[in-house]
């Protein structure tokens, strides 16, 4: 007898979004792909204010490659105007390709490779990058996590009662700049 009073309490509270698989479900993913993209964020940031000291460093060092220069401070601007999260996962991927060109000048220009604001810069820039991977990972899974469960039922219920995007977009496989994998700056 118990057994059928608790039953409709059960399902009702499913049904209404209060289980594992509700509304509140929704909420919670998509409250953690906000939390994990103010992480890249802030990475994203982070590497943003240390390239202009890294590219003045270089500039000091390197005349002959005014294109690298240019390109990184086109990337650089782009992203810090880009308003939507496309656009910033679009201008970070940009950004990402123009340093990717500064990296290996340290071994054409060995005096630059040499000065230590230089050198402290990459060092700093390699630990920022490693940071900004983490964070487009964990970014990365939690919006994994939040499109399949829009998707699908029960999770796509709610998701459209509760009026939630259908999807986030993510990070497509990573386009390293190079700095943190380049061992000759350590």
């Amino acid at each position: 007898m118990r057994t059928r009073i608790w039953l409709p309490a059960i399902a009702l509270l499913l049904a209404t979004g209060c289980g594992p698989c509700g509304y509140n479900r929704v909420v919670a993913e998509e409250q953690q792909v906000d939390h994990s993209w103010s992480q890249v964020e802030s990475q994203m940031q982070r590497r943003a204010d240390l390239i202009p000291i890294l590219v003045e460093t270089a500039k000091g060092y390197v005349q002959h490659e005014p294109e690298v220069f240019a390109a990184i401070a086109n990337s650089r601007a782009a992203i810090l105007s880009a308003s939507t999260r496309v656009e910033k996962i679009d201008k970070s991927n940009q950004l990402d390709l123009a340093i990717a060109r500064l990296v290996p000048l340290g071994d054409t220009y060995p005096q630059l490779k040499s000065d230590p604001l230089y050198t402290k810069s990459m060092e700093e820039l390699s630990g920022i990058e490693s940071r900004l991977a983490a964070e487009r990972s964990r970014y990365n899974e939690a919006v994994r996590i939040y499109n399949t469960d829009v998707k699908e039922p029960p999770g796509a219920w709610f998701a459209k009662l509760g009026n939630f995007p259908a999807q986030k977009e993510s990070f497509p496989a990573p386009a390293t700049s190079g700095v943190a994998a380049n061992s000759t700056l350590h």
